[in-house]
């Protein structure tokens, strides 16, 4: 059932989305949460690196349980203190793969870090990965919080932010018909265009985080905002403050999604603990606070297994189970 949403306008400001694409449509609804999954499915735990031997048999799985997404990440270099290497494969790359053993679940990544790629690049990649899935694609952007692979590419730390500016105006301009634009990574004429062409009219891009930008700059771009958990009440007016300055922008209303992680308990009445970024604890916990995060205006939470103690695939089966009934997804296809 989709509740009222506190942190969306009401009167004569109607609750709706943009209509982009076969996965925004239905991974994203005003008033409505969906559940994620973020890949690799594997409990690596202090590991940086995970076992990928059943990767494609849990993506399967996530498809055919319901889950509304699946969330790869942009990790080119395994860099140490980090500790986290990602699923390892080129998120474009997999993305491909995935497209063909899927078919219902959407494809998002979270996040391409825009400053180490050139955007012609990442269109072109993206628009084929949201075409190959039949309009499957979401395109999370962030611009980068690991130091130490900037140097590696013979590339600027420091002035991340504006490429990232730069880049997402690139990324804008080469979906247009015979594009025009000039910038720092370079001009086009209007004498040549890129294909294919995204799925939708434009891309679904969502932005990761601040982006080195200012609050306002990442309400007024982008499609939605991925950002990361807090509490409650601070996640809401987080919230609330991203929907005020997108309307004060001239923008139409954007969905919101979180990551979490989280280590399943197998007795539903432990009491929650604090993890990373997350919690431990069972079922009717986590329903409570999906539930509340719902009812604060988040549209979409992506899981994060890494630290879960139970079997990953017993785990998925049940999440589906005691979740999807509740969060279903909702939206309709293209």
């Amino acid at each position: 059932m989709t509740m009222e949403d506190p942190t969306l306008p009401h009167a004569d400001t109607p609750a709706v989305f943009p209509k982009l694409n076969r996965a925004y449509n239905t991974v994203f609804q005003p008033g409505a949460l969906s559940i994620g999954l973020v890949v690799p499915l594997d409990a690596h735990h202090a590991r940086p690196v995970p076992d990928m031997t059943r990767h494609l048999d849990r993506a399967k799985m996530a498809d055919e349980l319901g889950f509304a997404a699946l969330w790869l990440r942009d990790v080119p270099f395994n860099v140490p203190s980090f500790g986290d290497a990602g699923q390892m494969f080129d998120p474009f790359v997999y993305l491909g793969l995935l497209s063909g053993v899927t078919r219902d679940i959407a494809l998002g990544v979270a996040s391409i870090v825009l400053p180490l790629r050139h955007p012609a690049h990442v269109a072109k990649a993206a628009a084929s990965a949201d075409q190959l899935s039949g309009g499957r694609l979401l395109l999370g952007v962030a611009s980068g919080d690991r130091p130490e692979e900037y140097p590696a590419m013979d590339m600027s730390f420091a002035d991340r932010g504006e490429r990232f500016r730069e880049s997402l105006a690139y990324i804008r301009a080469v979906a247009a018909d015979d594009p025009s634009h000039a910038g720092a990574y370079g001009n086009l004429s209007g004498t040549m265009d890129m294909l294919p062409k995204p799925v939708g009219d434009r891309l679904p891009i969502l932005i990761t985080g601040g982006a080195q930008q200012s609050p306002d700059w990442v309400a007024a771009h982008g499609d939605g905002w991925m950002t990361y958990p807090r509490n409650i009440s601070s996640q809401a007016q987080v919230v609330r403050d991203y929907r005020t300055r997108s309307l004060k922008a001239g923008a139409q209303i954007k969905p919101v999604m979180q990551s979490l992680y989280l280590d399943l308990t197998e007795d539903d009445h432990a009491q929650p603990q604090p993890i990373h970024l997350g919690f431990r604890a069972g079922i009717p916990f986590l329903i409570s606070y999906l539930r509340e995060l719902r009812d604060n205006g988040i549209n979409h939470v992506a899981l994060n297994l890494r630290f879960n103690q139970l079997d990953i695939e017993d785990t998925m089966q049940r999440l589906a189970r005691h979740l999807l009934p509740e969060f279903p997804t909702q939206g309709t296809q293209q």
